[in-house]
Order: structure tokens, then sequence, then C-alpha cells
């Protein structure tokens, strides 16, 4: 990405804001970079794929699946966990020696697997409130209506439930922002029972 390696000489804020101005400016592009490796990736990514699992394997509970995660997303997690603005204590020190260029690579390798499909079936109940919910709430403005995400707006289709229910839940009580603060806006004062429907919805996704 042009321009990203400067940003590294800069404070950890300032770098921050500049990483984000440069994902604006390429936002526009399908996916990974032609300059981009997946191959490069692979080591690293094994480490990744332990706990988040592979379009084969599910991940661990209250893991999200990376396979066919939006490039721009990940590329923007990995910055925002390498420079410290974003906590998550599983995730702390992962990524101190990881260079913009493995972002790159690592970010092609997941972004070009085959998403996983859920198995369980839906509760009926809870699927329709949920599905009414989403579409009240204006999830598929962003994240599209299928849920697969664009850009650096992740993809939420399919992925584990109690994984949804815990990220909503922390977006609801301001202990988690991406990289700006709309979630946190939308679904401000959201009741628990209201969470668990939609985050079952997404969840139950068929492709």
């Amino acid at each position: 990405m042009p321009g990203v390696a400067a940003a590294r000489r800069m404070n950890a804020p300032r770098r921050a804001i500049f990483f984000l101005c440069a994902l604006s400016f390429v936002g526009a592009a399908p996916g990974p970079p032609k300059s981009a490796d997946p191959s490069r990736a692979a080591v690293r990514a094994a480490t990744c794929e332990s706990c988040h699992g592979t379009p084969e394997r599910a991940p661990l509970p209250g893991t999200p699946y990376l396979a066919g995660q939006q490039y721009l997303f990940l590329e923007l997690q990995m910055f925002l966990f390498r420079e410290g603005l974003r906590d998550v204590p599983q995730m702390a020190g992962l990524f101190k020696d990881v260079t913009d260029r493995d972002f790159a690579d690592i970010g092609a390798y997941f972004a070009r697997q085959t998403p996983p499909r859920g198995s369980s079936r839906p509760d009926p109940k809870l699927h329709a409130r949920g599905a009414v919910i989403a579409r009240d709430m204006g999830c598929g403005s962003c994240h599209l209506p299928d849920y697969r995400g664009q850009k650096h707006v992740p993809r939420v289709d399919n992925q584990p439930e109690d994984y949804l229910v815990a990220a909503l839940k922390a977006y609801r009580d301001n202990k988690r922002s991406g990289s700006d603060t709309s979630m946190n806006a939308v679904l401000y004062r959201i009741p628990d029972g209201d969470l668990q429907a939609l985050a079952h919805y997404l969840a139950h996704q068929q492709r």
C-alpha cells in the first residue's frame, strides 16, 4: 500500500489516522493488491488457524472465522492490534514484529479462502425475529444485504453465534470500537434479547 511504510515513522495515533486515510484511498479495490502473496503467509496463517479455524474446521469457541473475510478489514484489524489501538488479550503481542507487507500477505491468504457454512439449523422464531431486527437496524446497508461485507466492513454471515453475541454486546457497552464509532451508536441500549436474535439470524445465513 503506497505510503504505509512511511506511517510507521510516526507515533501510534498519527499512524492510525494515516493508515485509515490510506485505506480510504484504496477502498475501491475489490480485494488484495497484486503484490500480496498468500504463499508467503502460510506459516504465520497456520498460527492464526489454530484458533480461528479453516474452511473445513470450526474456530475455537467465541472466536470468529477468518476464511473469506474482507481483505481491507483484516489488514486494518492487524494494524490496530500491532499499534496497540485495539485491546484483545488473546492477540496481545502477536503482531509485534509483523510488517505491513506481512499484513498484505496474511490478508490475501484468508480473503481468498472459501468461507465456511454453518451446519446447525436455525430456530424459526428466533431467526425471524433477528431478520426483522437486522432490517430495522439497516445492517445490510453497510454489511450488504447478504452480510458478506465490503472493503473495511467485515463479513458477518455464518460467523459463530457465540462470537457474534459477544461482539454485539461489546459494541453496545462501549467496550469495543472499530475504525469509527458507528456500531456503538447503532447498538446503543439494544436489549440482550434483541442482540441474541440478531446474532442467531446472522449466524444462520444461507448461500
